[in-house]
């Protein structure tokens, strides 16, 4: 046994430990490991500018998947790189994913096993995880001449053996959000709370009520001096709401077990 492990690691292969963990890169790209080792990116733009390590991240991270919420550059991100370097399919909705494709994403990376539309949900990773497209209110457009990029979503993330995650993509709170918790029990909320392009702490506090999340990690904030909306203003509404919910505060860079 001992030799084996040792052949293992002089491979550079690394050994699943059974459990999910969450890594967050700033803004809202998140890498999700399954308890087998597989990589799930969220929204990749790894090279924002609140990460220092953002070039080395995008160069050296496993992905064997790619989910991208909307068509906006600081969610698409560095997707098509990492894609080109790790093969990791792209999960998009219908049209989301063929505008991907379009601008650049491998289109032998995408069809209808990844793809899918609102109220739909695929199975990937050999039945390891279940991704449901879940809406949200925003935009979505590609390119600084503003293709079309379907309609913005979030995504529901139920690992097996594991915890299910809601990333809420962009978004405002909207009703429907009770929706998610009545069919799912969430684990984990990944909720926008920077303001002005999507919901601020206060809205942001409602909506993790509506879901009824056990823990909720705020994103989306301080990435530019207009997404001014903090954690601690949104801990404050977390209070204020009666949510019941945990607040997770993660740094850049930082990985936590789930």
């Amino acid at each position: 046994m001992k030799a084996f492990l040792a052949l293992i690691l002089l491979c550079g292969v690394a050994l699943a430990d059974g459990k999910t963990s969450l890594t967050w890169y700033g803004h809202a790209a998140f890498r999700i490991d399954t308890p087998s080792g597989k990589s799930i990116l969220v929204d990749p733009w790894l090279t924002n500018p609140t990460n220092p390590t953002g070039k080395d991240d995008a160069a050296k991270v496993k992905a064997d998947l790619i989910l991208v919420s909307h068509g906006h550059f600081d969610h698409v991100g560095d997707a098509n790189d990492i894609a080109k370097r790790t093969k990791a399919k792209l999960v998009a909705t219908f049209d989301l994913g063929n505008a991907l494709v379009a601008a650049g994403y491998p289109k032998d990376q995408y069809g209808f096993d990844t793809g899918g539309n609102f109220g739909g949900a695929i199975t990937a990773l050999d039945g390891e995880v279940t991704i449901t497209f879940v809406p949200a209110i925003h935009s979505s457009a590609i390119g600084d001449k503003g293709a079309f990029g379907g309609n913005p979503g979030g995504f529901l993330i139920a690992i097996k053996n594991g915890p299910t995650l809601y990333h809420t993509g962009d978004t405002d709170l909207f009703g429907d959000m009770a929706l998610v918790g009545k069919y799912a029990k969430v684990d984990y909320m990944l909720a926008c709370i920077g303001d002005h392009f999507t919901m601020g702490p206060a809205r942001a506090a409602e909506a993790t009520k509506l879901v009824k999340a056990k823990n909720v990690v705020p994103m989306h904030f301080g990435t530019f001096p207009v997404l001014n909306g903090t954690p601690a203003e949104f801990g404050k509404a977390l209070k204020a709401a009666g949510s019941g919910t945990k607040l997770v505060e993660m740094k850049i860079g930082s990985t936590i077990s789930l």
